[in-house]
Parts: C-alpha cells; sequence; structure tokens
C-alpha cells in the first residue's frame, strides 16, 4: 500500500536519474480528463531549488539553510552542487541511499519513538516537584552575613570527592574590592564612587554600595538533596563497575582486548572499534590526563555492556564521527538513525519503569555529552535536543534511589551549570552548589573537565544573578551589589603562585597539576568577563574589558594548538571571550589561527559550533549596518564621539547578544 502510494506522487516527468529541464507538469484536466473539476494547477520547477529535492523530482520551498521537504525527511539540502552530482551514476546510487533514508523515516514515525520519548520526558517535568522557598534577604554567600565554621567533610575515598579549600569572604561590607568595569552614573547608587582613581593594579579599587546584604536567591528548585546534601552522599557511593579497563598490550588496539566483554553485531563491529580507540580519547581529554582516569573510563565500558540504550548511542556516536572525520556526505546517516531511534526507542521503554533509572539516565547523559562532543555544526538528522533530554534527567534524579556514580555527578554538573549560562536560565541544581560551595566539597569537575570546583560553583551563581536579572526580579543596584561580592569570590579562587608554568614534563608527559591550572585561569577570566557584562552599561570598549580579553590571549598561548592540544576543552570560556571581543581585538586572529591548527576537529562538536556562532555573531555586528559610499559619508561614518574625559568613544549602536543570533539560526548548542 506505501509503495502504491509512494508510486503515485512521482511526477511523470521523471526519466531516468538525470534531471529533467525546467519545465511545467499540469495536474489539470488535459493529464487527467474532463473530470478533474477544475481544480487544474502548474507546478513550475526552478533549478534554483536545492539539489535533494532535484533529484527527487520534488518542488523545493527554497528555504534556507533548509527547506521544508528535506527538513520534514531528515535529508541533508545542498544548495550547492554536491560530489554525487557529477555523474550519473553517483546519482543514482545517491538516490538509492536517499530511498533507504526515507523508508527508514516512515518506519521510525510509525513506531513513535521519538513521540513517545518527549511525551515520556514532559510527564515527568509535570510531577509536582518538592520546591524549596528563597529568603531575598540571604546574602549570595553565608559567611557575608556572619562567619560560619567549616562543616566536618568525612574522609572522601575517591579523588572527585576531595574536599576544596574554599576561604571565608570578609563580611565587612565597606570593604574595597576589585571590579574592573566603568559603571553609568545613571544606573548605579549615587553613594558609589563610578570612576575609580587610577591605580598600577591590574584591577582597579572601587567601593561597592552598601547594600550588601541584598541577596542573589536561586528560583524555586526540585529537591536536589541527592545531589550533595544527602548525608549519605560521602560515604554510599556507587561501587566501581565491575568492567576494569585491559591493560592494553603495545601495538594493539584497546578494542581488540572489549570484544569478548561487550557483545556487539558483526555488523556494528566497525562502529564499536572506531568508538573504543577514537572517540573515547577526543570526548575525554582532561581525564586521560590524571593517573586514576581508568575507573571513570572503565564506567564507560561497564555501560556499554551492561546497558544496550547506552551502547546505541555510542554506536550512534561512533558513526557521526566517521562521517566528520572523512569529510562524508550522508553515506553514514542510515547508521546514525539506526542507532539513534534504537537507544531512544529502548530508553522510552524503560524510562517509567523504576528498576531501570539509573540506566536510562547513564543512556540519556550519554545522548547529550556524546551528541554535543562529536555532532557537526549543521546536523539536519532529526534528533532530540540536549535541555529536553536535561529534563529527563534532572526529574530522574529526584526520584533515584540510590547515589549516582561520582562520574554521572561530574557530567549533570558540567552540563548543568554551562548549559545554564547558554539558556540564560538558573541551574537546576543550584542550591547544591552553593551549597557544597560553602562546605569546599568537589563535585570531580576539575579532574574530568579541567576547571576547578570552585570556579563552576561561582560560574552558577553567576547564571542565576544572570536568570533573575532576564526574568527583572532584581534591579541596577542589586546586581551591581551582587557583582562586587561575586567579584570578590571569584579573588578567593586565585591560585597562591599565579605564574604558569610548562605543561610538559621533560619527558614529554603531560602535567595534569599545570594543565587544570591554566584552564582555571582561562574559565576564571571568561567568568569575570561574563559578570561583568551583566552590569548596566556595560562597554565591549571599556579598557577593564579588553585588558581581561587580553589576558585570554595571552594565557591562551601557553596553551598547545593543534590535534595534539586542548582547544575543544576551551569551548565556554572561548565562547565568551569571543563574543564580548571587539573587532582589534588580538583574540580572534589568535582563534582563527587555533581553528585552522586543529584541522578537521575544529569543524564539528561544541568547538565547531561555537566558532560557526562567534564568526556569525561579528558579522552581525562589526557592520550592523551597511556602509554609505561617497568621501562625505566614509567621513561620517568614522566619526567619534567624545566622551566626558575628553577620551574618544566608539559610535553607538545596539549590538545584538549572541543568545539572539543562536535563536535567529534555531541553533539549539550546548557549548561546553
Amino acid at each position: 500500500m506505501s509503495g502504491s502510494a509512494a508510486s503515485s506522487s512521482i511526477p511523470s516527468t521523471m526519466v531516468g536519474g538525470m534531471y529533467a529541464p525546467t519545465q511545467t507538469a499540469s495536474e489539470g484536466p488535459s493529464a487527467r480528463g474532463s473530470s478533474g473539476n477544475g481544480k487544474g494547477r502548474s507546478i513550475t520547477r526552478s533549478r534554483s531549488g536545492c539539489f535533494t529535492c532535484r533529484l527527487r523530482r520534488k518542488k523545493c520551498d527554497e528555504e534556507r539553510p533548509s527547506c521544508k521537504a528535506c527538513s520534514k525527511l531528515g535529508l541533508k539540502c545542498d544548495y550547492r552542487a554536491p560530489q554525487w552530482w557529477a555523474t550519473a551514476e553517483q546519482r543514482a546510487k545517491q538516490k538509492d541511499r536517499i530511498k533507504d533514508r526515507i523508508r527508514q523515516t516512515k518506519v521510525m514515525e510509525k513506531e513513535g519513538s521519538l513521540k513517545e520519548y518527549m511525551d515520556r520526558i514532559r510527564a515527568l517535568a509535570e510531577r509536582t516537584p518538592v520546591t524549596v522557598e528563597y529568603d531575598f534577604s540571604r546574602p549570595v554567600f553565608v559567611e557575608q552575613a556572619q562567619p560560619q565554621p567549616q562543616p566536618q567533610i568525612q574522609p572522601q575515598p575517591e579523588i572527585f570527592a576531595a574536599p576544596l579549600p574554599t576561604p571565608i569572604t570578609p563580611h565587612d561590607a565597606n570593604a574595597n574590592i576589585r571590579l574592573n568595569v566603568n559603571v553609568d552614573a545613571s544606573n548605579v547608587a549615587p553613594t558609589a564612587p563610578l570612576y575609580p582613581e587610577s591605580s598600577s593594579s591590574a584591577y582597579t579599587s572601587l567601593n561597592a554600595p552598601e547594600a550588601q546584604t541584598v541577596a542573589v536567591a536561586a528560583p524555586e528548585l526540585a529537591d536536589d538533596d541527592w545531589f550533595g546534601d544527602n548525608p549519605n552522599y560521602d560515604t554510599v557511593a556507587q561501587p566501581v563497575p565491575p568492567v576494569n579497563a585491559p591493560t592494553v598490550p603495545p601495538n594493539r588496539a584497546l578494542s581488540s582486548c572489549l570484544r569478548y566483554l561487550i557483545s556487539v553485531d558483526d555488523c556494528d563491529r566497525r562502529l564499536f572499534d572506531h568508538f573504543v580507540d577514537n572517540v573515547i580519547p577526543l570526548v575525554f581529554p582532561i581525564l586521560e590526563t590524571h593517573p586514576r582516569a581508568s575507573s571513570s573510563i572503565s564506567e564507560v565500558f561497564h555501560s556499554m555492556q551492561s546497558n544496550r540504550s547506552y551502547l546505541q548511542c555510542c554506536l550512534s556516536v561512533s558513526a557521526v564521527h566517521l562521517k566528520t572525520s572523512l569529510g562524508l556526505e550522508d553515506e553514514m546517516d542510515y547508521d546514525i538513525m539506526k542507532h539513534r531511534y534504537e537507544a531512544v526507542s529502548r530508553l522510552s521503554r524503560t524510562i517509567n519503569h523504576s528498576s531501570g533509572q539509573m540506566q536510562v539516565m547513564d543512556a540519556t547523559l550519554a545522548m547529550i555529552f556524546y551528541n554535543c562532543s562529536m555532532s557537526s555544526s549543521d546536523d539536519y538528522l532529526p534528533d532530540i535536543s540536549w535541555s529536553e533530554h536535561f529534563k529527563a534527567v534532572s526529574n530522574l534524579v529526584t526520584t533515584l534511589n540510590c547515589t549516582p556514580t561520582q562520574f554521572n555527578v561530574s557530567l549533570i554538573t558540567w552540563i548543568d551549570i554551562l548549559g545554564a549560562t547558554i539558556l540564560g536560565k538558573t541551574p537546576k541544581f543550584s542550591h547544591t552548589y552553593r551549597t557544597k560551595h560553602l562546605s569546599g566539597t568537589s563535585s570531580g569537575l576539575q579532574q574530568m573537565m579541567g576547571c576547578d570546583d570552585r570556579v563552576m560553583y561561582l560560574i552558577s551563581e553567576i547564571a542565576c544573578l544572570e536568570s533573575l536579572k532576564l526574568e527583572g526580579r532584581v534591579d541596577d543596584m542589586t546586581i551591581y551589589s551582587h557583582v562586587s561580592a561575586l567579584n570578590a569570590q571569584i579573588e578567593w579562587t586565585e591560585p597562591a603562585d599565579p605564574t604558569i608554568e610548562v605543561l610538559y614534563s621533560s619527558s614529554g608527559v603531560v602535567r595534569p597539576d599545570q594543565l587544570t591550572k591554566v584552564i582555571s585561569t582561562l574559565f576564571r577570566l571568561a567568568a569575570r568577563i561574563y559578570l561583568l557584562s551583566l552590569i548596566s552599561g556595560f562597554d565591549y570598549y571599556d579598557p577593564s574589558i579588553i585588558n581581561l580579553v587580553a589576558s585570554v590571549t595571552n594565557i591562551l598561548q601557553c596553551m598547545p594548538a593543534g590535534p595534539q592540544g586542548f582547544d575543544r576543552s576551551l569551548v565556554w570560556p572561548l565562547f565568551i571571550t569571543g563574543a564580548y571581543s571587539v573587532p582589534s581585538s588580538a583574540f580572534r586572529k589568535v582563534l582563527g589561527e587555533r581553528v585552522v591548527a586543529l584541522g578537521y576537529l575544529g569543524d564539528f562538536g561544541s568547538f565547531g559550533r561555537m566558532y560557526r556562532v562567534l564568526k556569525e555573531l561579528w558579522k552581525l555586528t562589526d557592520n550592523p549596518t551597511p556602509r554609505p559610499s561617497g568621501a562625505q559619508s566614509q567621513i561620517e561614518s568614522t566619526t567619534f564621539a567624545v566622551g566626558a574625559n575628553n577620551q574618544l568613544q566608539q559610535p553607538a549602536h545596539e549590538r545584538i547578544h549572541w543568545r539572539e543570533v543562536m535563536r535567529r539560526n534555531k541553533w539549539d548548542y550546548l557549548l561546553i
């Protein structure tokens, strides 16, 4: 039946695999007889349509970047001649691939895996969570109101649970803080000195307003005691998975040692081997530099062995990486979607069963993290957005009967905090991060992604402040007060010895302590830029912001570039720095050079998506309006205003925010 329906929709002008000249196909009485009820119409197929629609002999609406027909069927939409358009033989092969993909899409739509999974995620989200009310009179950190003794931390058996030495912030409301920004006098309390006197310090000294006790209150959150406040958190941890990473003999791939431990169909063996040998090192580059990385990698292998949905996700991601690394068109699309839908289908069957919640969490986190690490910046295949997946995770964790593994805790914290900054929302577990920061408890972030846990916790606080600002729940005075307090907290995370040393030992081995020190420094600088951008009157051309961007540029030079470097672990700080850089900044040139040095590794994953957003943002903000022609126009276009201190200021124009750029282009990216 489906075959006859499909054939009936094929126009009679189809000839072989070649595209017929532009013509009009009549569907009126002349073609079907006089019984057409007068509804005959003409359809003109233009040569300006996408090449996929041309090959399929279908009308193209020519929408960019993807027409509706290709988007609906999950097909690659090309407006430039693809490789397969060169010969009739290649077109015929491509046509067969398209038929297979359409058939696959129809079957998957019939099964309804994606829709069923989305419905169950929404059902989980609609469950009324236990909420916690926050008092707006509370300070950002408890120590600001009254110094509290540090709670006793139980001995931690794992490196991920090591205590963090978080100093107590001075609680004197009149204490000077270092805040490197010029503040608009019309938007801040008039009692505050707005333009500080010159200082030789890297950051100017500025007295904060006296209203230091106004709190940054997180919006209502689901009960997240499981995540850090649980009294059993430090003692009842998940046991080490039984599958240990085997010792790999020299000149032998790791995948060859796992073939008898993890069952995979013969047709999927290539994808399995590629994931183990090539994908894992790419997604966990920082983790692999630490001596105890094998326990975390073993957890990945354990999930692949015992969780079929997790395994299907890994196979799908492996196909994605093969496609991007080999520069393929759509040859791997069938395998990508086959395993992606199989993973989602298995999740849909187990998501409401309490016995399988931990497996659902493992697989869902894998779908979020692996896909954002490997997917191309112009991925056209149907998928579920990372934010929808994370809704399932955040709702699942509140109903868990056991403590998540440290590996999962680290992944959730990483995704939650940085994902919240991308969305402009409060992190789901911000209260837990605040509690962990005060108690000096680690989430294992430094070992997994390279940044000091304390810096990440403070980024969570900044995200809370921005969320309240976007919701209109805080005024400029309150924002300024909390920017001052958070700026002081960021200073407390500075290392005692700020010297940047060589990242490699004399034997050529990466020194993990120095690597995480440099990465933490870059995140710290980006966090300052992100924080200061919240102040009303923020100016990209302010010397303090330019200096912060320049500092990132200088420190970035200490990191090795190219495939052996760690640039793909710096997506968030590079993105924030680039988003608030000026056209003349050396940062843009340095970043472009490092993208070139990465080769194909700079074209996909979070890094490739980050650079795509930055390029579009720079294009829109550097030239917001067309420049007029003529000599007089050139003089007018380069006219600068003179400020109160007789300094030249940049021409005023409204800058588009990077979130608006992503929204316009429908880029639902997780940039971590």
